[in-house]
C-alpha cells in the first residue's frame, strides 16, 4: 500500500502535541488516548490519517510520490510500546519510566513533525536489510 508521506508528519504533529500535554499535565489520560492512536495507526486506520485526508490532503497539491506504508506502521507500533510503557509508569507509580518513556515518544515524534525525519521508519529499514535472504 502506498501513502502520501505527508500525512504521516501531519499525524507526527498532533502526536507531538498530545504527548507534549502529557508531559506537563502529567496526564496518564492523555497517553492513553495517544496509545490508542497508536494502536489504530499500527493496524492501518489511524483518526489522524482520515483527518489528514479529510481536511488537510485536499488542500495541497498532490504528492510529487508516494511511499511504502510499512515503514510508518512499523513506527507506530514503536510508538505504542513507549506509549504502553508510559501507562505502565503511571498505572505503578513510578513516575521516571512514565517521563521516560513519554519524553522518549516525543522525542521520536518531534524529528518527524520538525525534521521529517522518522526513527521508527529507519528502523523498519535497519531491521529489513539485516534479515537474511532466502538461498544465502
Amino acid at each position: 500500500m502506498q501513502i502520501d508521506p505527508r500525512g504521516p508528519r501531519f499525524a507526527a504533529v498532533l502526536t507531538s502535541a498530545v504527548l507534549a500535554a502529557s508531559l506537563i499535565t502529567d496526564s496518564g489520560v492523555l497517553l492513553a488516548v495517544q496509545a490508542l492512536v497508536f494502536a489504530l495507526g499500527a493496524a492501518g486506520r489511524s483518526p489522524y490519517s482520515l483527518l489528514f485526508r479529510a481536511v488537510v490532503r485536499p488542500r495541497l497539491a498532490p504528492p510529487a510520490e508516494l511511499e511504502d506504508a510499512r515503514p510508518p506502521r512499523f513506527a507506530q507500533c514503536v510508538g505504542l510500546a513507549f506509549a504502553l510503557f508510559g501507562l505502565l509508569g503511571h498505572l505503578t507509580g513510578t513516575a521516571w519510566l512514565a517521563l521516560a518513556a513519554t519524553g522518549l515518544a516525543l522525542a521520536a515524534a518531534f524529528l518527524n513533525a520538525a525534521f521529517d525525519y522518522c526513527l521508527g521508519c529507519e528502523f523498519y529499514l535497519l531491521l529489513h536489510r539485516a534479515r537474511p535472504r532466502p538461498g544465502t
